[in-house]
């Protein structure tokens, strides 16, 4: 059997955390200390999650476009699923 590497949830996973607060911005890099013009398109993502005490974090990240559509695209596979249960 292969890994992936990825963490695999199934039916008798305990999930722990809860999502608090979802909230995402459109940027653009325009330059940086290597490179004079970057016009690099990302989007940054803030996450306030909630661990199993209650103790409220905050996550951040941030993703290329085509990660975002492809995290996107994800979503609304999810979404669809959920609809059917």
């Amino acid at each position: 059997m292969e890994e992936s590497g990825e963490p695999q949830l199934d039916a008798k996973s305990k999930v722990t955390n809860q999502l608090i607060d979802f909230q995402w911005k459109l940027g653009m890099a325009v330059s940086s200390d290597s490179c004079r013009s970057l016009k690099y398109p990302y989007v940054a993502v803030m996450l306030k999650v909630a661990d199993h005490s209650g103790q409220v974090k905050n996550k951040s990240f941030e993703m290329t476009i085509p990660q975002f559509q492809n995290f996107y695209r994800q979503f609304k596979e999810i979404a669809a699923i959920i609809e059917t249960v």
